[in-house]
Order: C-alpha cells, then structure tokens, then sequence
C-alpha cells in the first residue's frame, strides 16, 4: 500500500470489509459490487483506489503475511535454533492467522504471487541443504488455516500442525 489508509476514508474501510469479506467468500466467489456494498462505497471507487479486485486482495494478503513474518521472526529468536525455531515460527503464525481471522487469505493459492515470504522466512530458518524445505513447512502451514477456514477447530489442526515439527 502506496499510503496509510486513515480510519473512515473510502480506502480504509474497503481494506476493512475485503478482510472480512476475502475471509468468508474467499477470492474466487468474491464479488466487487458486493464488496463495494459491505464498504459503503461505489464499486468506481474500489477501482480507483485499487485497480482490481486482485490488487485489493494482494494489498489485503500481504499486510497479513508482513504481520506474520515478523511474528515468525520473533519467535524463532527467543526459540534458539533449529528445530526449536522453526516449530515456534511455524505454531506463532498458525496462532497469528487464527487471531487476526485470516485463515482462507492467507492458505488460498494466488496465481503467479512470488515470492512466497512465508516459505522464504521459514527456509532462512532451515539448513542449506534443504532448500525445498521453506516451501513445504508454508504448504503445510497454509493446509492447516484452509482447515480451519473450511470449519476444523483451531485447536485440532494446530496439534496436527504441531505434530509434524518435532522439537528437537
């Protein structure tokens, strides 16, 4: 985003309902006349403020994988190294999508996004050799949050999550 949206504008309140909105419909059954309806704003002003429905939606995506990734950061610092850091990454964004209601936004594939800064955050964490392996722990992360978005508790895909990443 080009600009801080300030509370009540136009901008800021279109930001507001695609959260909601991307979270329930998800991007595909997202419809931009009723995204427009839910912000109380003209559909001319949504693509004026952000081009495309697409463009909303990534604005949307990757404030909430910024957030995460510095969560991730976090945690794998006072985690120590190693497995210990990559599980406390891992569990802290899990435990921050969930918070912030973002599950579907953030596990729903998005046509030619890359770089994926969750997989690049969590290979940084990893050994060198494993060079696919920032890849397949945020496959497995965004498995877990589709779960939940699709009705699973919580709690259950988190222990299931958590039980792929061993501690030591």
């Amino acid at each position: 985003m080009d600009a801080i949206a300030l509370p009540g504008t136009a901008k800021r309140r279109l930001v507001e309902a695609a959260v909601h909105y991307f979270e329930t419909a998800g991007f595909a059954d997202a419809a931009v006349a009723d995204l427009a309806t839910k912000a109380g704003v003209t559909t001319g002003s949504l693509y004026h403020h952000f081009g495309s429905k697409l463009e909303l939606y990534l604005v949307v995506r990757r404030e909430m994988e910024t957030r995460l990734v510095e969560r991730m950061a976090g945690a794998a610092a006072v985690s120590g190294r190693g497995r210990a850091a990559v599980r406390a990454a891992v569990l802290v964004a899990f435990d921050a999508a969930v918070h912030f209601g973002v599950c579907r936004i953030l596990a729903e594939y998005v046509p030619g996004e890359r770089p994926d800064p969750l997989a690049d955050a969590l290979r940084d964490l990893l050994p060198k050799r494993q060079t696919a392996g920032g890849q397949v722990l945020a496959a497995a992360l965004r498995a877990a949050l589709l779960a939940v978005a699709d009705g699973t508790p919580a709690t259950a895909a988190r222990a299931s999550l958590a039980y792929l990443l061993p501690n030591s």
